[in-house]
């Protein structure tokens, strides 16, 4: 990586670790919020009982202003600016401008207002938004690493590229969207989650560099969600919980696609499998082997999105195409 490219995300990963001490130092004046008591798994805890009109506005004129400023930098960006660079291009700075800009928005909106998105949305929405994100990564990167032990997916070159020329737009929206569903909370999950979302900010600011495709930050931020994952499990449910399943579960998307672009031996590759799997077993022999199979689900799920994304993606365009073919015969025709 060029230095210029290592000074960025190290510059802009330190900025994320003091935002995420801004937010907990932000719970001193927050005050006690009176709650409804937990309902369940499908219900999100951090809400008002009683939303206004003022509550409920402030969280989406907040999120509807911050990811219009986003896509329109990504717009721009892409029209104007031609070459991949080691350092910042204008744009890039007035993006990370732009993010820290509605990072202070959104505690200053928690500290008033209190009420995120989650008032009006499932919390399901929140989580499968992260989660679309990484399964997109995994179409874009099937060329460069494969998909399953270094071999790619039969995923067809249009659809990448379609992913590759519009993935921003939909990445802006999962990171954004996630931000604003949660208030600034101080609880351990809740800074877990806002380091998290300020690091894909800060990836989704530094388009056209070469920080933004370096392949161990880019790895590192698939990561993350193991960890995220893992540690917000044990916070809810204690060490008798199911947190093995999203450990071994992300660990096994690793294992099986991630690893291999990183130009790894063959030899420290399959040793990171055996690892993986011993890992596994031992935890669960302590818990019930039986339950062994929870470590596929994750990969499972993962792996079905993407062919089923692929597939409904390949029927979009060659719909488009098909619809627009007389369309631009018509005008080549006009036209001559």
């Amino acid at each position: 990586m060029p230095n210029n490219a290592r000074t960025v995300l190290g510059a802009g990963a330190a900025v994320c670790l003091v935002l995420t001490a801004g937010v907990w130092a932000g719970g001193w004046w927050l005050g006690d919020i009176a709650l409804l008591p937990d309902q369940g798994a499908s219900w999100y805890y951090w809400k008002l009982p009683e939303p206004t009109f003022w509550t409920r506005a402030s969280a989406w004129s907040g999120y509807a202003a911050h990811q219009l400023v986003s896509w329109g930098l990504i717009c721009y960006a892409q029209r104007r600016v031609r070459d991949c660079t080691g350092g910042l291009h204008p744009v890039n700075v007035v993006a990370l401008a732009a993010n820290l800009g509605f990072i202070a928005l959104h505690e200053l909106q928690t500290q008033v207002f209190y009420d995120g998105l989650a008032q009006d949305v499932s919390i399901f929405s929140s989580q499968g938004s992260v989660i679309l994100l990484l399964i997109v990564v995994l179409v874009l990167e099937n060329r460069r690493r494969g998909m399953f032990f270094g071999r790619p997916a039969p995923i067809s070159a249009e659809v990448t590229a379609f992913f590759r020329k519009y993935h921003g737009y939909l990445f802006s929206w999962a990171a954004i969207y996630t931000f604003w569903y949660h208030p600034m909370e101080t609880t351990s999950g809740h800074l877990i989650g806002f380091a998290y979302m300020f690091l894909l900010l800060l990836q989704g600011s530094i388009f056209f560099t070469r920080a933004h495709t370096d392949r161990w930050w880019t790895l590192t931020l698939e990561l993350l969600v193991a960890v995220h994952g893992t540690l917000v499990a044990v916070m809810n449910s204690g060490p008798g919980g199911m947190w093995p399943m999203f450990l071994f579960g992300f660990l096994a998307v690793f294992v099986i696609t991630q690893m291999h672009g990183l130009g790894l031996s063959k030899r420290t590759r399959w040793t990171l499998v055996a690892f993986h799997l011993g890992a596994a077993i031992a935890v669960y022999s302590t818990r019930s082997l039986l339950e062994l199979d929870e470590i596929v689900r994750i990969p499972l799920i993962e792996y079905l999105v993407v062919a089923v994304l692929a597939m409904l993606t390949w029927l979009g365009l060659r719909g488009h195409r098909l619809i627009r073919g007389p369309e631009q015969q018509r005008e080549t025709a006009e036209t001559r």
